[in-house]
């Protein structure tokens, strides 16, 4: 007697912990596309008897060791003619990837706290990536990340910290991703890699942040910093913005004052602690001259007066303030400094504007005054002039 899928109908009928893969299939992506447990497992499904079932003679595998299932996973997902039949468009690099990651080196060591395959996407009722309650959605991934990297046994027998998922989830991109769901906010795996998980080390620190902030990277890789960097060995972008706990910056950061992190490099007097205050005076000059223009624009708004092309000036002027704060990456002021006199021109423009809409409202205002006068001097003399011509006459 064949049955249709010996190992399902075995195991559902179980209560212990044997039934639970049978009860997460329902949502498997395996299972979606015809796989069963057998095509990972090994064994004859079409055998009622559990012993034929799983005859070894019949390639029946059974569970894998920790350490050999990234490997047993590979048999079909470094196989690009097998995944073709599935999904053509999946990547069959996984595996040699996880050979290069800081798991797949230490699981080769015979490290067996490092995470393999199963960590990740699970073993049974493995849920495609697209998937909001899969553990590798991006919304998910920081807290698959910290099943281990905040378990403090594990992470103390390899000499790691466990707070960098709390830190992340505080940082500006972990506040993106995390708590307003904007998927284009990086995670984890943006930035150590999936499968090829590691570090990204002092070099490639600046090229992982220019997958975003490319602009930025190649102002830092022309600035006179670069070079520094280098000769002292600092990350590039981390020396100032940390690691998992970014913040999103502030003007503040710049320049001599207390908060700013120029000083911690250059000495008062030195030409970068200089230029570093000329850059930060750049700013607030900007930053002042679009303050006023606004403020005038709205007073302007407040009166009825049409000042959308005082608005279009201010737009502009903001837009090269924000140009102007990436270009403090050049650390150059002669760079940044025509960036913040064109925002300056413009804030100007539009501040003259709103001023010319305030006194023409003040001018209509007096017109409308002056006409009242008028037409009231008119009726008043209509009304003398008809009493008169009322009024009774004597004989001639």
């Amino acid at each position: 007697m064949e049955a249709a899928d010996s190992c399902v109908e075995c195991h559902q009928s179980f209560e212990s912990g044997a039934a639970a893969p049978t009860q997460a299939m329902t949502h498997d992506v395996h299972l979606q596309r015809g796989l069963s447990c057998a095509d990972c497992h090994g064994g004859d499904p079409t055998a009622a008897d559990q012993a034929a079932a799983m005859d070894v003679a019949k390639g029946f595998i059974g569970r894998p060791s920790r350490s050999d299932i990234p490997q047993f996973c590979a048999r079909c997902h470094a196989d690009p003619s097998y995944m073709r039949k599935y999904n053509p468009n999946l990547p069959t690099d996984q595996y040699a990837k996880y050979l290069t990651s800081q798991h797949g080196k230490r699981i080769a060591q015979g490290d067996h706290d490092v995470a393999v395959c199963t960590s990740c996407h699970e073993a049974h009722g493995i849920r495609s990536k697209q998937d909001p309650l899969s553990p590798v959605f991006p919304t998910n991934i920081p807290g698959t990340c910290a099943t281990c990297h905040t378990d403090a046994n594990i992470m103390e027998r390899h000499g790691l910290p466990v707070t960098q998922h709390w830190e992340y989830a505080q940082s500006v991109h972990g506040q993106a991703l995390l708590h307003r769901g904007d998927r284009g906010a990086p995670h984890c795996a943006s930035c150590h890699g999936s499968h090829e998980a590691a570090r990204p080390g002092v070099v490639a620190i600046g090229n992982v942040c220019a997958q975003c902030h490319s602009l930025t990277r190649d102002l830092f890789a022309k600035s006179a910093h670069k070079a520094a960097h280098e000769t002292l060995g600092l990350p590039e972008c981390e020396v100032c913005h940390g690691n998992h706990l970014i913040q999103k910056p502030t003007d503040d950061l710049l320049g001599t004052g207390p908060k700013a992190l120029c000083i911690t490099c250059h000495e008062p007097g030195s030409k970068g602690f200089v230029t570093a205050q000329r850059m930060r005076d750049a700013i607030e000059r900007l930053k002042s001259e679009e303050v006023g223009a606004t403020a005038t624009v709205k007073r302007a708004a407040a009166l009825g007066m049409d000042v959308s092309d005082a608005e279009f000036g201010l737009q502009e002027a903001s837009a090269k303030l924000t140009k102007a704060r990436t270009y403090v990456h050049s650390f150059s002021f002669s760079t940044m400094e025509p960036i913040v006199e064109d925002g300056v021109q413009h804030a100007r423009q539009a501040d003259a504007r709103g001023q010319q809409a305030i006194a023409e409202f003040h001018f209509r205002r007096q017109g409308l005054w002056i006409s009242l006068l008028i037409i009231g001097l008119l009726i008043i003399g209509l009304i003398v002039w008809i009493r008169d011509l009322e009024r009774p006459r004597g004989p001639s």
